[in-house]
């Protein structure tokens, strides 16, 4: 296990850092919300974008896949980076590469320049994320760093509300151009207050004499490959396609290859041994499968709300903001009990609270109201504050502020990747069980089985007989159509039940984490 941090450490209480804390924690804010922000603003701009540059469906899609795959590579280089060239430099360097590549994207001529500025926006995006979860946790004292991470959240729950929404007023009112020019304003504000209130810590600068190029190639290769499997899997029909086939197989050797190479380098580029630490090395799991489940329902409530419900794209964003407050309200009362509720209690009371919204999703019916939606996401939203915090704090203040970066790349990037392993295999579900549901319930259409199909959907059997009873035979499309809906709404079902029982059975496993020790010293690690 990693040694506790020394007192040296800890940031000085009169330091510059400590004394501007609080303007710190709004500079990293800022380029947090403007990063997440660009993860899905530009989705409800992919059809202008796609008629502007006359693109096609499938060429436009990388607008949005670049820009995640640029992310998720430069994640986990993030600690090696900061430590290289200074965190402050790159820190900038970052903000000023994400605000230049966003003028160029709004000025783009055509789709292939586009992509690339996109490119250039996941790269500079990629590692603000960490490094300001990093730079909040080193400036922060030990006691007050449940509350910087509320903060924090705050960005990081706020982007994937308000970038859909923003996005579509944005594009309906201007142009899709504009979407990337906001980020001009914000960015070059948070860039300016980086260079005059933040500054590096001595431990920070390690005195790297090598890059590991091998490691660094490996880590391009093998996250390439596989979130391109991802995002296009479902496109592809998944494993019956040789691409994705082929993509698989190079995406886990180039994984392979890199964990081989850190793990016997001296210098590597992403420290691996930062996960014998056993509270880190948990959290970090624990993550990872938690994103799959929040993730998902971030996802599949818009698209119930749309193609069973019948709502508006706007009427969906209200249904999946009321979610988001819950997330919202539940942070900031975790950051304030953090210090005197034990964390891995405030992190099951989550899960079961996270569970217990999602178990009610799986009672969903067509003719369901607002409310009956809302509420469900409100539960989630609630349950998914209370496991954040507490575990993103648990997390990275068991580890040295030597480990920080490092430490929060890794964290950062396995949360991404948990995410988009969620969304892949939710969809893919809701495909292949929407199909599966269909051809069993079209089984049951017919005068000798009606029985069962008026017991089981009433809605859909009065159609069903109004329709028989007037000889309408071309109105049995209208059948067909019910099918469809109703093995639709049992294909969310089955998603939303998986969505529950990950959440009940990840309950218990937060105990296998250390308690957080007393606020009065530094943070340990063990």
């Amino acid at each position: 296990m990693a040694a506790a941090p020394s007192q040296s450490s800890s940031p000085p209480q009169h330091s510059p850092a400590a004394s501007n804390k609080w303007i710190i924690a709004v500079a990293v804010m800022l380029a947090t919300i403007m990063e997440v922000l660009d993860t899905t603003i530009a989705n409800v701009a992919l059809l202008h974008i796609r008629g502007s540059l006359s693109a096609g469906v499938d060429e436009a899609a990388w607008v949005l896949t670049s820009y995640i795959v640029a992310n998720a590579i430069v994640i986990p280089l993030t600690g090696w980076a900061g430590a290289y060239f200074g965190r402050k430099r790159f820190f900038t360097f970052s903000i000023l590469l994400f605000v230049g590549s966003s003028l160029m994207a709004g000025a783009a001529p055509n789709l292939p320049t586009l992509i690339v500025c996109r490119v250039l926006q996941g790269l500079g995006g990629g590692a603000m994320m960490p490094m300001s979860q990093a730079i909040l946790m080193e400036t922060f004292p030990p006691q007050e760093q449940a509350v910087a991470m509320s903060v924090w959240g705050l960005g990081m729950m706020l982007g994937p509300v308000l970038g859909p929404m923003l996005g579509g007023w944005i594009t309906d009112n201007y142009s899709w151009r504009w979407i990337f020019y906001i980020n001009v304003p914000i960015g070059l504000l948070a860039a300016a207050m980086v260079i005059t209130f933040v500054h590096d810590p001595t431990y920070v600068r390690r005195g790297i004499k090598r890059i590991d190029w091998w490691g660094l190639c490996y880590l391009v290769i093998g996250v390439t490959c596989i979130q391109v499997m991802l995002d296009k899997g479902e496109r592809l029909d998944w494993f019956n396609s040789e691409t994705i086939n082929i993509l698989t197989l190079v995406g886990s050797i180039g994984v392979l290859l890199f964990i081989i190479q850190e793990l016997r380098t001296a210098e590597p580029i992403v420290d691996l041994r930062v996960l014998n630490n056993r509270t880190f090395a948990v959290g970090t799991l624990f993550t990872t499968v938690i994103m799959f489940a929040m993730y998902g329902t971030y996802v599949l409530i818009p698209l119930y709300c749309q193609q069973i419900a019948g709502y508006t794209p706007l009427l969906a964003g209200f249904v999946l903001s009321i979610q988001s407050f819950g997330t919202l309200a539940s942070i900031m009362v975790a950051g304030r009990l953090f210090n005197l509720v034990d964390a891995r209690i405030l992190v099951s009371l989550g899960c079961l609270i996270g569970g217990y919204g999602t178990w009610d999703m799986a009672h969903f019916n067509p003719q369901i109201d607002f409310w009956n939606i809302a509420l469900p996401g409100l539960y989630r939203g609630i349950g998914s504050g209370l496991i954040f915090i507490p575990m993103t704090t648990l997390s990275l203040g068991a580890v040295s502020k030597e480990e920080m970066g490092t430490a929060s790349g890794l964290f950062n990037m396995v949360r991404t990747i948990g995410g988009s392993i969620g969304i892949a295999i939710l969809v893919a579900m809701l495909s292949s069980h929407s199909q599966m549901h269909q051809t069993y319930l079209t089984e049951q259409v017919d005068p000798f089985t009606f029985g069962i199909w008026r017991h089981s959907f009433p809605a859909a059997a009065g159609q069903f007989e109004g329709i028989t009873r007037h000889g309408g035979a071309p109105l049995l499309g209208m059948v067909y159509q019910e099918v469809q809906k109703q093995a639709q709404v049992m294909a969310f079902v089955d998603d939303f039940r998986l969505i529950a029982y990950i959440f009940f059975f990840l309950t218990p496993l937060a105990f296998v984490m250390r308690k957080q020790k007393s606020t009065g010293g530094p943070a340990a690690a063990h």
